[in-house]
Parts: C-alpha cells; structure tokens; sequence
C-alpha cells in the first residue's frame, strides 16, 4: 500500500508550490535595474529587512517622495483632462522610454503651463459673468425706473446712488467711470439699488430686506431667462433681478451691508434711456470681446491637455513602477561597505533559473563590473503558500483563501471544491429551468470576457464577473440535478420515456390519487413524472433528499479524513496517523458510516424497515431483536460490534497522543536518543502556531497538551452528530426551493391563466416571471451558494484543514493596481 500511494504523481494544485529562501547580495549600480526586471517577472517576494525603520529613515525616501509627487500631478491632468471632458487615447506608435527626472521636469512644466492658464481662464470667466448680470440687470431693470422718471433727481445723483459693489469687476467703459463720480447727490430724494441674487436666497433676502428697513423700501424682482455659471462650482444657476427703491443714507448701507452678506451682486443703472442703451451696447461689444478670448483659451488649454493625454497612461505606468520598485529597495539593506544591497526573499523553487537568468541579464544590461550573487539560505520560518491557479480554479481559490489560506504544503481544499461546490449548490438548487437561466447568464459573462475584463465595474458587477466560471458549473449541475429531480420551473417532464405507472382503469385518468399501478419497469433515469401530484409526492421526494442528503454529507466528511491522513503522512507525524486518523474514522463509521450503508441496502431491497428505530435501539437495547426491522442476516452482531468500536474511538482519540507527545519530548531532550528537530509530530501537535523549524527548547507543557486534546475530541464526537444533521439544510432547502416553485407557477400563473381575459393572463405572466427572476433565481441562489459555502467552510475543512498560513505575495509590475499610488 505504501508503495502504491508513493508512486501516485504528485497534483499541481493538490498541495502549494515548494518555497526557498534566498539572499541576493546587489551592488549599487545595477540595483535599480534588477529590482525592475524581478518586478516584470513577478515570482520573488521580499522581506523587509528595515522593519524597525519609519519610512522616511529609509534610504530611498526621497526618491518616494519624488514618484508620490508626480503621482500627484499626473492626478491633476487626468482630472483636469476628465473636466474637460477629453477623450485622449494612447498614441499608437512605440514611445521612447523617459528618464525620471526628465519625466519630473515636463510634469513640472505642463502643471505651471495648465495652472496658469486655469487662473487666467478663472479669471476672465469672472469678469464674463460679471458683465453678463451687468447685462442682465440693464435690460430688466429698465421696467422699473420707468415709472420714476416723475421724481426731480439729476441724472449723477441717480448714478450715485446707484451702487457697484463689485470689487472684481475691472476694466469699465469711459462712460461708466464717469457715471461712477458723480456730483453732490440729493440725501433726502427716492433712491434705488439694482441687482441680481440667486433664486434660492431670494425669499430670505427680501425677509431681511423688509426688517432691515422696517418695511421701508419697495422691492421690485424679474427672473433673469438665462441660467448664469456659478465660478465656485462651475454649475449653471439660476438668478433673479431685483431693484430695491428706498430713501435715506441710513437705509443705504443697511441694503449694502445686506446685500454682500447674501452674496447679491449690485450695477448701476442710470434712469436716463440714452445712457441705459449707451451701456448696454458697451456691455454687449466687451462680451463679444471676453468670448472670443475665453475660446481662444479653451482651445489652447484644450490643445496643451491633449498632448499630455496622449501620454498618460503610459507616464502613469512608469512612475507607477518606479515607485514600487523604490519601496522594494527600502526593504533591502546596506552592507557594511556602503557599495552592495542586500535583500531576503521568497520564490517558488521552480523559478530559481529564471530569477538567476533575469538578475545575469540585469548585470549586463547596467554594465556593471561585479555580478548579483544569488544564493539558497537555511529557511527558520514557515514559507508563504502558493497556488499556481487558473481563470477557471482561482474563484475556487479566493472562496477557500476568505475562509484562510492553506498552511504550507498541507492539502488544498479548492481542488475538491471545483466539482463538490457546485454539486452541492446544484443539490439545493435542482431545477433545470432555473440552471438553464443561470446557464445563460454565465455564458453572457463568459462571451463579454475580453470586453469586461479592461473595464472597471461595480461592486456587484465585478463580483459576478469574477465568479463566471463558479456560476456557469452551479448552471450545469443544477440542470443536472433538475432532470433528477424531473422539474422544469416545478413541472414534471416525459424525457426519458413513459412513467412507470399508469391507471388501475378509465376512471382515474384525470385523478393522479388514487389507482395507480406499476405496469413497467422504472422510470430510467431520476424521478418519476407520475410522483407529481399524488398523495405520495410529499413523503416520497422528503425520504429520498433527506437520504441523499446524509449520504452526501458522509461522503464528503470522509473525504475530509482521508485528506488528514494524507497531511499527516505528507508531513510525517505517524501520531497523528494513529491516534487520530484512525479513531476518527472507526467512530464516524461505526455510526453514521452504518446509517449510510442501511439507506443503501433498504433502496436496494426496497425493505420497509424503520431506520429511525434500528439507530434509536441500537443504542438504547443493542441486544434486542430487530424483527421486521432487521435488513440482512447477522445485523444485531454487527451492531453491537459497531457500537463497541464507537466507545473504544473515543478514549483512543483522548489519550495516548498527550502521553506519546510527552515520551518524545523526554527522548529527545534527555539525551537518552538524538532525533531529527524537524519532524512534524512536536512541531504541528505541541506548537500548532509556531513556525516550521522553530525553537523547541521551551518546556513541554503536558496539562495544555492534554487540554488541547480533550477539546479536540469532544468536537469531533460531538460534531459528527451535528455536522451529520448540518447536511439535512440539502435537503431542506431543496424542499423549499421545489414548494416555491410549485406556487408560483400552480397559484399565480396556472390560476391567471384559466381566466379568459388577456389583462389578467398578462398581470400572471409578469408577476410569474418577477417571482421567478428576483426570488428563485436572485434570493434563492444566494441562499443556496451561502448554505454550499457553510458545509465546505465547517464540515468539510474542519476535519483537516488548519488555514493559518499566508498568501505569496511576490513583487510585480502586473499586481500593481491604480489604489497602490
């Protein structure tokens, strides 16, 4: 037997790649080139060597600060080149790669360039926005000085009155400067003051008006027609024009004061026509002006974004790279000439000719005189775990790694669970209908792939995406299961032939309750059609799932055991072997291996024994006759012999593995022999979370050992039965998922549809297929997939998997995402 399973070829996925350390010893001229071309390879993870630093301790913290900076700006285009709604795509024609600094000296010139365009354009924008309310106030407020040409005030009273308080308007016409330096003005006549607010403060504006004034003063608003660009938020807003007539200096800086805290912006408007059309043409000739120049600019700002467009992406990558490629070199240590880098690392064993290949062609390529020296150490601590994976056994991969990722070179679950997730899924989702829509779903994800994958999606969306290939064998094996349990969206099918059954006579061809008879041979492949409908469907399909369920529930715990086994023999801990592989297997056996081998020979005999009593008595009055319960000759002894074995298990599991630990440690630290410190048996069992090949002079602790065995044992005699029952929610959720079907289609549609009216025959079709869509097919599956992860998580990893190692994480160009920056 030991011969057999040492010639079985070794799995890729079945246990994490073989690790080495290794030391590179780099001198400084070729360490930035060899840093780079290990980052393009992407197999070797580096150990931080200046742990104990603060990042600007580090040697190359200004080089960091430098690639942070760019990062930063480069940042900036891309914003400023979104704002202005640019589409620049990467120029087709081969780039010569740029030096960082002359990479950092362009970022430089094209931030001034952009910043200070952005601030002339600001700028203009104001003074355009300004002489558009100027506008706006001339040609609206016009209405309402008509009626006060009767007042006897001189036109440069008027104007004064009339205030611009606006600071940032600059530039005025000749005729405004003269209107703005008026002559002595009348204190005690009727004055006005006109200009434009936002809509959303006009209400409070005019309420503090009324108060400020104590209803002195006469409030006249028109809505302006024009929506106005707001320069704080570059959204168009809309505005109100107001004109505010009052008497009184007091008055005056009291509307002023008002009208700056509100944010109102004041023109003046002379009452004399002539000079109302006068400014208005000035106005109109400087807005003409102000346009022609803000296209200008935005066309040259346009043009000067474009030509950094065109290169962004790739300025991105590269600054993106030199940045993780001076983090890496911070975690790499001076030697004590200040000439040479030393650096710790991991890789896969198999990469060690590449990475030697890469550092050879890394030393030519720097024409340094001194190559890389690259070099296996002794390894103290336990290695990184790493799967080489697939686009079809990653997602597998990424369920196991979320519960914990794999101890170094134990047994990978996800290899299993790329048959054993969906089979189970499919179990509690079994029906071909709906696994016909999920089908379709998944081969829409899987036509879209190339299209999908260079997109950046939602949440949700990345989340089905990544999961295509998990969703497209959930599909396959619920359409599987759907054709053994005969159900498309609830209703039976004839696919493989006629039923087995058939009426007693012509009376009951249209009553599927009684009268039924066997005239054939059973129907060839899942369940009967007949079954739906009959007064023995319920009881029928629960005795079949719930069985099921157990027999697949005991399948999968054994594989569990088997995959201890072959850990403990992979890692050379013979206790583990026998003491606990072995009892574990006698006692899960010996019960519920039993009830699975009684489901067996009771559907193969079609005995009407009451499995219920034979486990109940069997512990209850071992010795008692069966009677008609009994299933095959000789089964009371076996029973009895069963149950002995199931006692025995469990002081086996208990204690001879604490008492063999501690003979070991007294062996081995007495001096009465010298055995091999880097056997597993001390190292998995006494310090299950210290590293391989750690220090094993601490003292043995035999009480913690002993304690830690007891609990171990109590969970597994105790968790066999509820990790047994724990596979019942197959059945159950099956049940569920049929019933629902059922209702929906016999209570919504059928009954819409035996009506003769096409309004309600359509309400049943949409409400059917709404049903359908978000609760089969959305709840439903995620109440499936949760239930399938739950039983892989507990009841088959917890029997051999330890899930306290951590993931390989090499260094590469390829893993560095825009979030790194």
């Amino acid at each position: 037997m030991e011969q057999f399973i040492d010639k079985l070829p070794q799995m890729d996925l079945m246990r994490s790649e073989k690790m080495t350390l290794v030391q590179l010893i780099i001198p400084v001229e070729s360490a930035h080139r060899s840093i780079t071309y290990l980052g393009e390879l992407g197999l070797l993870q580096f150990r931080d060597l200046n742990a104990d630093k603060s990042p600007f301790q580090r040697t190359f913290a200004n080089q960091v600060k430098r690639c942070g900076e760019m990062s930063r700006k480069l940042r900036f285009f891309k914003d400023q080149i979104d704002k202005a709604g640019l589409r620049c795509s990467p120029r087709l024609e081969l780039e010569p790669d740029i030096e960082l600094g002359d990479l950092e000296r362009q970022l430089a010139d094209h931030e001034h360039e952009v910043l200070e365009m952005n601030s002339n354009s600001e700028k203009l924008r104001q003074t355009y926005n300004e002489l558009l309310e100027f506008k706006i106030v001339l040609e609206k407020a016009s209405g309402f000085l008509v009626s006060s040409n009767a007042h006897a005030i001189g036109d440069e009273t008027e104007l004064h009155e009339s205030t611009y308080s606006n600071n940032g308007f600059i530039e005025t016409s000749s005729l405004l400067e003269q209107e703005l330096n008026p002559g002595p003005s009348n204190q005690s006549g009727l004055r006005f003051i006109s200009g434009i607010i936002n809509k959303d403060k006009l209400l409070r504006f005019e309420r503090m008006l009324f108060r400020a004034t104590r209803g002195n003063m006469l409030f006249n608003q028109t809505p302006s027609d024009e929506e106005i660009m707001d320069p704080s938020t570059s959204e168009m807003v809309e505005k109100i024009v107001f004109v505010v007539f009052f008497s009184g200096e007091q008055a005056r800086t009291k509307i002023l004061k008002i009208c700056e805290a509100f944010g109102a912006n004041c023109y003046p408007v002379p009452e004399d026509t002539t000079k109302q059309r006068q400014l208005t043409r000035e106005v109109l000739s400087r807005l003409s002006d102000l346009e022609a120049t803000l296209d200008a600019g935005t066309r040259h700002r346009n043009t000067a974004l474009n030509s950094v467009g065109y290169s962004l992406t790739k300025w991105m990558t590269t600054v993106r790279r030199e940045k993780a490629v001076y983090d890496t070199l911070n975690m790499l240590n001076f030697d004590v000439t200040k000439k040479c880098l030393v650096g710790e690392g991991w890789c896969p064993t198999f990469a060690k000719t590449q990475i030697h290949e890469v550092l050879q062609r890394a030393t030519f390529d720097s024409n340094s005189q001194v190559g890389v020296i690259f070099h296996v150490m002794q390894a103290i601590e336990s290695p990184p775990t790493y799967f080489r994976t697939n686009k079809l056994t990653n997602a597998f991969q990424e369920i196991i790694d979320a519960y914990g990722v794999a101890r170094y070179q134990e047994a990978n679950p996800a290899v299993y669970s790329v048959v054993t997730y969906p089979f189970l899924f499919a179990v509690m989702f079994g029906d071909w209908g709906h696994g016909l829509c999920l089908l379709l779903g998944a081969l829409y994800l899987l036509a879209r792939e190339r299209k999908l994958s260079s997109q950046k999606l939602g949440s949700f969306m990345e989340m089905l995406f990544g999961g295509r290939y998990v969703i497209l064998l959930m599909a396959l094996f619920s359409i599987y299961c759907g054709l053994i349990y005969n159900e498309f969206f609830s209703v039976p099918f004839h696919i493989f032939g006629g039923s087995a059954y058939k009426c007693r006579d012509t009376t009951c061809s249209d009553a599927y309750t009684v009268g039924l008879i066997k005239y054939r041979d059973p129907y060839p492949f899942g369940v009967d059609p007949s079954w739906r409908g009959s007064r023995t469907e319920l009881p029928y399909l629960n005795s079949l799932k719930m069985k099921m369920s157990i027999l697949l529930g005991i399948a999968q715990m054994n594989l569990g055991l088997i995959l201890s086994f072959f850990n403990a023999r992979f890692f050379g801990s013979s206790l583990d072997i026998r003491y606990q592989f072995i009892p574990q297997m006698i006692f899960l056996n010996s019960l519920f291996g039993y009830l699975s081998l009684l489901i067996i020979i009771k559907w193969c005999t079609g005995s009407q024994a009451d499995l219920y009593h034979v486990m109940i008595y069997m512990f209850l009055s071992p010795t008692e006759e069966l009677g008609d319960n009994e299933l095959f000759w000789g089964q009371r002894p076996l029973q009895i012999m069963l149950l002995l074995l199931a006692f025995i298990a469990v002081p086996w599991m208990l204690f001879p593995k604490p008492f063999a630990l501690r003979k070991i440690h007294m062996e081995r630290f007495q001096g009465r022999t010298y055995g091999v410190l880097g056997t597993s048996e001390v190292d998995l069992d006494v310090e299950p979370d210290s590293a391989r090949g750690g220090h094993h002079e601490e003292e043995f602790n035999f009480s913690e050992i002993f304690v830690h065995q007891l609990i171990h044992s109590i969970e597994f005699v105790l968790g066999s039965v509820s990790n047994t029952a724990s596979y019942l929610r197959l059945w159950a959720l099956s049940l569920a998922h049929s019933e629902l079907s059922t209702v929906f289609y016999e209570k919504v549609l059928l009954l819409a549809w035996g009506y003769d009216n096409i309004l309600i025959r359509l309400i049943g079709v949409a409400v059917f297929a709404f049903a359908t869509a978000f609760i089969l097919l959305m709840m439903e599956t995620l109440s499936a997939f949760l239930h399938a992860l739950r039983l892989h998580w507990v009841e088959f990893m917890g029997k051999f998997f330890n899930g306290d190692g951590y993931k390989f994480k090499p260094f590469s160009f390829a893993l560095i995402s825009d979030d790194d920056e």
